[in-house]
């Protein structure tokens, strides 16, 4: 098969698929020996920044000399950057030859408990594949925790990064119920860091307690103090429990990004050799494309893949801080899993002058309609479809002088990137 009708297949067979659970991605990896047994590294779950804590954390412990394997989720334009080697992703070639080989237990596993997921069967491409060349694990946990086939792993290490509203369909409707849910990755004998509040970090702390688990948490055992530069990113300070790091330099935008970099910082430490030199260089050299990444200027065309009502205020609030009262469109897509009434209300705390609403193409019929949101959204808004018609528009309403915000969901951020890098179209999944 070819990479695209590798791609294919899984999401044909994993639409049969629909059990939530580890039983089955666990009955697959014993299958295959247990590539991940004994395999040291860190599970990272939360509502917002699993993606940028991960991405971090893989670049510091590269930078002390490990083979890091690191599974983001979701990708921008590949499935291959779900599988990366040192923040390299895999070959279309391996992704393929793994897959195939694969096949027989897949087929095997199935017919005893049922059809796998795309999602566990990428979980398992990944870890098959990567198992072999690593000596370092960073994981990010697809959906909420306990279900989510990634639970099946003890890494050793957990990071929980926060707590709010998203994917209530499956983790329930109250703070409660979603930090349950994700502080289910927490095994007997973990460390585990956090950068929960409220209940929701009590919560974390019955479950680390439960377990057995050390637990360091941002604002406590974990300080950090950062200074903006602007659009050149942050200088911080962290400290923690036997370490101190001052003067490091992160280049992501957004200053909720120096709390996950935190983090990072500190799981690093709880996994243990690492040194102020590997900590300096990593975060330095950390980058995290689709996460109010600056991609065009004359206008500015800045990517942010928040997708959830809390990530979009962020997102908003950070950009403000760095255009102040500079012209602002936003060019806007979303997914019909979510409320748009309250995914645009968060749009609007952005304050555009206007908005753009299209569907990105590799969202098929999971897009909501750009004219459905065009008339939620009411004054101010208007819909254009396809995507490069709607970026030609919005920059167009925004000027050389001022800035465009791609936004609402991955699929449109990807799009728009692949755009920008003429590059082959997102994958479909």
């Amino acid at each position: 098969m070819t990479y695209l009708e590798t791609i294919d297949r899984m999401s044909r067979l994993g639409r049969f698929g629909m059990k939530l659970g580890t039983e089955r991605t666990r009955a697959i990896l014993d299958r295959l020996g247990a590539p991940d047994r004994g395999l040291k590294g860190a599970l990272i779950a939360g509502t917002n920044g699993k993606g940028s804590t991960g991405v971090c954390l893989a670049a510091i412990l590269e930078a002390a000399g490990h083979r890091v394997g690191f599974m983001p989720k979701p990708h921008l334009v590949s499935y291959t950057e779900r599988i990366q080697i040192n923040r390299k992703p895999i070959s279309e070639h391996d992704f393929v030859a793994t897959f195939e080989n694969l096949q027989p237990i897949l087929d095997a596993i199935a017919a005893e408990l049922g059809q796998a997921t795309e999602f566990e069967m990428l979980t398992v491409l990944a870890l098959a594949y990567m198992a072999p060349r690593i000596d370092l694990l960073v994981c990010e946990v697809g959906l909420g925790g306990r279900l989510d086939a990634t639970n099946a792993l003890d890494l050793g290490t957990a990071v929980i990064t926060n707590i709010d509203y998203d994917h209530q369909k499956y983790l329930g409707n109250t703070i409660e119920q979603i930090a349950n849910e994700k502080a289910a990755i927490i095994k007997p004998g973990n460390k585990v860091v956090t950068g929960c509040e409220g209940v929701a970090l009590e919560i974390v702390e019955s479950h680390a307690a439960a377990a057995g688990a050390q637990l360091w948490r941002l604002g406590r055992e974990i300080t950090v103090v950062a200074r903006s530069r602007g659009w050149a990113g942050h200088t911080l300070d962290v400290s923690g429990p036997g370490f101190e790091h001052t003067g490091l330099e992160l280049h992501l935008l957004g200053d909720y990004q120096t709390a996950n970099a935190a983090l990072a910082v500190a799981c690093a430490h709880a996994m243990g050799d690492v040194t102020d030199e590997s900590i300096r260089r990593g975060l330095a050299s950390t980058e995290w494309p689709g996460r109010l990444q600056l991609i065009a200027e004359g206008p500015r065309v800045i990517l942010d893949g928040g997708h959830n009502p809390a990530a979009l205020t962020r997102a908003g609030s950070a950009l403000r801080a760095l255009i102040n009262r500079e012209r602002l469109v936003a060019l806007f897509g979303m997914l019909s899993e979510r409320d748009p009434v309250q995914i645009l209300a968060a749009l609007r705390s952005m304050h555009p002058d206007a908005a753009v609403f299209t569907e990105a193409e590799s969202a098929g019929t999971h897009a909501v309609p750009a004219t459905r949101l065009a008339e939620v959204y009411g004054s101010g808004g208007e819909a254009i479809s396809p995507a490069a018609a709607a970026l030609v528009r919005a920059k167009e309403l925004a000027g050389t002088n001022g800035n465009v915000i791609v936004c609402g969901s991955l699929y449109l951020v990807g799009e728009i990137l692949a755009l920008h890098q003429n590059a082959p179209k997102r994958d479909v999944g």
